[in-house]
């Protein structure tokens, strides 16, 4: 295991107020990087990144030499998923197509970070165009399984303690699955909370950024910089009604991720929550379908040019759905579109009629599996992706080989400042 602490809320807390040194946490990072990174590779290579970071570092504590006068986010080191544009850095989103012709300004929740006092560590590994063609990057729990996809680096990278923060996006699970398997805490807002300008986009329709964290309070704090607009509540006081959706798409975990579930929910039982089933996704098969049809079909149009003249350089996994992209005709891919409200709409209602605050399920199917060719199965994530609703992903428990395996809470859409806020109690059940 190559995990070392670095949560984001006590790290702040401690930069801010001058008890935390920043150039020795700057200096402390680098080291960690330069050891462990060789392993892990979380991280794109960049030539010079400690000169650069500590200049960086320097100009943060110039510009900001009063601690009451800190921004929320001072000394953070942030790690970026190679699909957002960051202003020095080039955007190649894991593949070899030339990288120019996805060039851009910086993201806007990049600048959002910036603006809040974070430092770019640099740009993390993701897998081809953010779908299934992995990177080199491994689970620093064990090397030999995957970390997940497509924002395996900054899972990586946060579980190991090289940053403080990372962002990610997930157009089926791209942020919640691989937290689980790196043992972490991931959160994807409601759609459209976290603007999505300045990144490479795989399917405009349900593109969306998310972050990691090591620590709930971290989730929180960086929430309240990212999210357009944040409203914090107050913690609650009594614990929330948890659904649990039942039927087919809780048998597509495997048994002993059912089993660890199961054993969590007794957790959170014992804590006061209530406990429901509620049956759910009856037809979760064709959700799973029309949901990779319609963003197919969007990364097909993306790409239309530009895979017209680089075809060869695409991975043979992503040639393959532009190529099924392109079989979806437009009333097909509307009628998808229109379904992701109307999912939304469903869900909505049986929560209110079940009397439940939050919907609970197995954030992945079971514990990341052995090897790097493939990233795992996004299949529990994919309804509420699909849906745009706010999910978290908590730490809950270890399976039989020791990896991690965690737990996801879905809010109503809207509802992120309420999903944060619930999640803070649960965690560590």
């Amino acid at each position: 295991m190559l995990i070392n602490s670095a949560p984001l809320a006590s790290s702040v807390e401690k930069l801010r107020a001058g008890s935390m040194d920043l150039l020795g946490c700057v200096v402390e990072m680098c080291d960690r990087l330069e050891k462990l990174d060789t392993r892990i590779q979380a991280m794109l290579p960049e030539p010079g990144r400690r000169e650069r970071l500590i200049s960086e570092a320097k100009k943060l504590q110039a510009r900001y030499p009063d601690p009451a006068r800190r921004p929320p986010l001072y000394g953070a080191l942030v790690a970026v998923k190679d699909v957002f544009h960051v202003s020095g850095f080039v955007t190649a989103a894991g593949s070899a197509v030339p990288p120019e012709l996805f060039a851009g300004p910086e993201a806007a929740c990049v600048r959002k970070l910036r603006d809040a006092g974070a430092i770019i560590l640099g740009k993390s590994v993701t897998t081809e165009f953010a779908y299934f063609e992995p990177g080199p990057t491994r689970n620093p729990h064990n090397l030999s399984h995957t970390p997940g996809g497509s924002s395996s680096g900054s899972a990586a990278a946060v579980a190991a303690g090289l940053c403080t923060l990372s962002l990610g996006t997930q157009t089926i699970g791209s942020v919640i699955r691989p937290a689980a398997f790196c043992g972490i805490t991931g959160f994807k807002p409601s759609l459209h909370r976290i603007p999505t300008a300045g990144l490479v986009y795989f399917s405009r329709t349900v593109d969306q950024v998310g972050f990691f964290t090591q620590d709930p309070a971290g989730t929180a704090l960086a929430a309240s910089v990212l999210c357009e607009p944040w409203n914090p509540v107050s913690p609650p006081a009594g614990r929330p009604v948890l659904g649990v959706p039942t039927g087919p798409y809780l048998q597509q975990a495997e048994p002993e991720g059912l089993k660890a579930f199961e054993q969590h929910l007794s957790r959170l039982e014992a804590m006061g929550c209530g406990i429901k089933r509620v049956p759910a996704f009856p037809h979760i098969g064709e959700l799973n379908d029309l949901h990779r049809r319609m963003v197919f079909a969007e990364f097909a149009r993306e790409h239309a040019e530009i895979y017209a003249m680089h075809a060869p350089l695409y991975r043979k996994r992503t040639a393959e759905i532009i190529e099924i992209g392109k079989e979806v005709g437009d009333h097909e891919l509307e009628a998808a579109r229109a379904h992701c409200v109307t999912l939304r709409q469903d869900l909505e209602a049986a929560m209110a009629q079940a009397g439940i605050d939050l919907w609970v399920s197995p954030s992945a199917r079971g514990p990341a599996p052995e090897g790097i060719q493939a990233t795992g199965d996004p299949n529990m994530n994919l309804p509420w992706t699909h849906a745009g609703m706010p999910v978290i992903t908590l730490p809950a428990g270890y399976a039989e080989n020791g990896l991690p395996l965690g737990s996801q809470f879905v809010a109503p859409f809207g509802a992120d400042e309420q999903l944060v806020a619930w999640c803070r109690v649960l965690a560590g059940c």
